[in-house]
């Protein structure tokens, strides 16, 4: 071999991704996925992950496999599914929702692990810092309990007598509690009282939504895998109950909720993508700073508005990101 051709050989491995490099031949550099919802539920999700790798390079089947896993909701179950992927000897996990962050952890110290959607995770101990986060352990910040306030504000301008709020509260979801005192501080400033309703299994949401006709006026609802599988039944119960709700993502406005305002999820699952190209170019976990949620959407159902006999003024609707009809 010549000397010139040579070195360009040596210069195109060098520009090889390193995980790709340190792979045995014929061997693709595989990513484990485990979703916190059913995979129907969170498909645009996981789709926009899927399309923002592609961008970057990486095609599914071609030089990179994804092997998908699905909590359900149920993170009681994530610690077997983590250990099910690490078995598969895969480089990254990505995955979302605390409990699932908290259970590869446990699993792991070395696997780079992404998180496309956390509530809080220098609060829950998943990173030492935003800019800083140590460990093998990086990804995205939902900041939920942050727009809690600006939620009422939204329920109080299209509902201006409004005064008496319920909080669907998941026990085993361990931002919740962050998120209700932060709702808990804007309610008192607007003068509304908040009633916690209780629920820990898929079983209670509907009888405790029921329960609530005659307590609240309206509903807030954060964001949960476990709401997330439900939320059409959420909807259902709320309606039936009279009670405006009030959430923290599109999808459950567009399963027929009220109002929400909150991050993109597509959009985060999509920056995802990113991390996990960085990493299998080389990048370090501990040197990726957590990014803030920065796409934040209104969106409104002026169906289950009419159905609620609520008039939405038109100055708020020319605001929203989309108005379902």
């Amino acid at each position: 071999m010549k000397r010139r051709e040579f070195i360009t050989v040596l210069g195109a491995a060098a520009a090889w991704p390193l995980v790709v490099r340190a792979q045995q031949p014929g061997r693709l550099p595989k990513i484990g996925f485990l979703g916190a919802n059913t995979a129907s539920a969170q498909r645009e999700f996981t789709d926009a992950f899927v399309q923002r790798l592609r961008e970057l390079g990486w095609i599914e089947g071609r030089n990179v496999a994804i092997e998908y896993r699905w909590a359900e909701g149920r993170f009681d179950r994530s610690p077997a599914i983590i250990a099910e992927l690490l078995g598969l000897k895969i480089d990254i996990i990505v995955t979302h929702a605390t409990g699932n962050v908290v259970a590869a952890m446990q699993a792991t110290s070395s696997t780079p692990i992404v998180f496309t959607a956390v509530g809080d995770p220098v609060g829950s101990g998943l990173v030492a810092s935003l800019a800083r986060p140590g460990g093998n352990v990086t990804g995205l910040s939902l900041q939920q309990s942050d727009t809690a306030g600006k939620r009422l504000e939204i329920l109080r301008e299209i509902a201006p007598g409004l005064h008496r709020l319920a909080f669907l509260y998941h026990t085993s979801n361990p931002q919740h509690a962050a998120e209700l005192r932060e709702v808990q501080s804007a309610a008192r400033s607007l003068g509304v009282d908040v009633a916690i309703s209780e629920v820990g299994r898929a079983e209670d949401i509907a009888p405790a939504i029921r329960g609530l006709r005659d307590r609240a006026e309206a509903l807030y609802v954060p964001t949960s895998p476990l709401f997330n599988i439900h939320r059409i039944s959420i909807n259902t119960a709320a309606q039936s109950a009279r009670l405006l709700t009030i959430y923290g993502s599109r999808e459950y406005v567009e399963a027929g909720g009220l109002v929400s305002f909150g991050t993109s999820f597509p959009d985060l699952f999509r920056r995802a993508g990113d991390y996990v190209d960085k990493i299998l170019r080389g990048a370090k976990p501990a040197d990726l700073p957590v990014e803030r949620a920065d796409k934040f959407e209104l969106f409104v159902n002026l169906t289950t508005a009419r159905a609620l006999g609520l008039n939405i003024p038109e100055s708020f609707l020319t605001r929203a990101d989309r108005v379902i009809e």
